[in-house]
């Protein structure tokens, strides 16, 4: 199958579209979508051609636009898109870019609502499990004032992307300045709970839970991403996703980021995408990213939800070199 695959950034940031690109190469063609002429991914050889992308933010007409000509010179049949800010536009139009012979596998619109990090209370209650007490402000006065009634240290999040914890006010203003600048209001303000952080990556198709795969973070970066995992079973966070896709319907890849502190399970955020650490999944032997293209294949899939447990996961930082006239003939002419 010929695959478009966004999020190519590869950094020690790295966004889901390598991994799920390496999870892909031995059975599919794949063209890569990149916003950025800068994104590693456009120079590892990857992909068979990458495409820069119009943002996002320009809205529908311009996505389709791109897709439309990229779809006469490549005749692509499906699109994974990886990356927060894509997600909603393509969840939106599925009905419009699957008309142009693109197949999809993602959630409907109330469904990708559901888990937003405004409404996942209500959600996780749904699942059995515990989500922190979280407020809403649209103001540094409100911040202010909930700051005064909480403990210290406290997480100060986007609806969308970016969570910081912080130990003081002060640290609390400058990362509310610093995420409502980048991803606007409401920002969210959420109590710590202790435990071991657990992250489960899954494939739903609309009907049940079809793979997953758990991990405990064992060191992070600065901003929370996983540096070294290891492979777990936890028998209570495999329910609830189960029931996640049981009862919301989900179709496509998600991650459940949770602390477990001894039975209890305590839900930090959904993700409606595959996370940068997948191809972990695949090296132990469930690939998610492939069971997503049999979904849109419409092919048998027999649910994989046990695999080898105390695997380590090791993320590292790689270099190459390359032409420096393939950065200008992808910026000039949006196609490498």
């Amino acid at each position: 199958m010929k695959i478009a695959i966004s999020g190519l950034n590869n950094t020690d940031n790295p966004a889901p579209g390598i991994p799920v690109a390496k999870s892909l190469k031995d059975k599919n063609t794949l063209i890569g979508f990149s916003y950025d002429p800068n994104e590693p991914g456009n120079f590892q050889n990857i992909v068979e051609k990458t495409y820069l992308m119009p943002y996002p933010s320009l809205g529908f007409d311009e996505l389709s636009s791109r897709l439309k000509k990229i779809k006469e010179d490549q005749n692509i049949e499906a699109i994974i898109p990886n990356l927060d800010a894509e997600l909603p536009l393509y969840i939106k139009y599925q009905k419009e870019i699957e008309d142009m012979g693109i197949a999809l596998c993602l959630p409907s619109e109330e469904n990708f609502e559901l888990r937003n990090k405004n409404r996942l209370d209500k959600l996780s209650t749904e699942l059995n499990t515990t989500y922190p007490t979280t407020h809403e402000v649209n103001s540094l006065i409100e911040l202010e004032r909930i700051c005064l009634n909480s403990n210290f240290p406290i997480m100060i999040k986007g609806s969308y992307y970016k969570a910081y914890m912080v130990h003081n006010l002060a640290g609390a203003i400058e990362a509310f300045n610093s995420i409502s600048l980048e991803w606007g209001f409401p920002i969210l303000v959420q109590n710590v709970v202790s435990g071991e952080e657990v992250n489960l990556v899954g494939v739903g198709d609309g009907v049940e839970l079809k793979g997953a795969v758990a991990i405990k973070k064992l060191t992070t970066t600065d901003i929370g991403k996983i540096w070294s995992g290891l492979t777990i079973q936890n028998e209570k966070l495999m329910e609830i996703a189960q029931k996640f896709v049981k009862q919301t319907g989900w179709r496509g890849p998600f991650e459940l980021e949770c602390i477990v502190n001894m039975n209890n399970v305590y839900m930090i955020e959904i993700n409606p995408r595959f996370p940068a650490w997948v191809y972990f999944a695949t090296e132990v032997g469930v690939n998610l990213p492939q069971m997503v293209v049999d979904i849109m294949q419409k092919k048998e899939i027999t649910p994989q939800l046990e695999y080898p447990l105390n695997k380590l996961y090791v993320r590292f930082v790689d270099e190459l070199v390359t032409d420096f006239n393939d950065f200008t003939k992808l910026f000039s002419t949006k196609e490498l």
